[in-house]
């Protein structure tokens, strides 16, 4: 299963972005759904994770306040607006896709996740 990241792009500190990532996984709404991004050179970092009804959100604490994570169940789609842009927001923003359930104290590990999608570039300029 290939998840579809989209969104990316440059845009000016203090801007904002809306990412979307369709799923084509059946029974989506049973996933729990994440965000990662990977700047250069540096690992790949937890942003924001949704429980599968979307009743349960999770946030890094570096984007907590700016960046929202959302879903749609009908349209197999996840969402990260992201807001009040940073230069060291710079990264490439992956989606992931993991069927064992909602669990806050896990739900940060790459590890757990089974699928990804393929990354979109986000690049702010100061």
């Amino acid at each position: 299963v290939q998840l579809q990241a989209s969104g990316g792009g440059l845009v000016q500190a203090g801007g904002s972005l809306r990412l979307s990532c369709a799923a084509p996984i059946r029974a989506f709404s049973t996933y729990t759904m994440a965000w990662f991004c990977q700047a250069p050179g540096k690992e790949r970092e937890f942003v924001a994770a949704i429980s599968g009804s979307g009743a349960y959100t999770h946030h890094a604490n570096s984007v907590k306040g700016r960046f929202a994570i959302s879903r749609d169940n009908a349209k197999n789609t996840v969402y990260l607006q992201m807001n009040s842009l940073k230069p060291e927001d710079t990264a490439v923003y992956y989606c992931a896709a993991d069927r064992s359930g909602w669990s806050i104290a896990v739900v940060a590990r790459k590890l757990r996740y089974n699928y990804w999608g393929q990354g979109t570039l986000v690049t702010v300029s100061s």
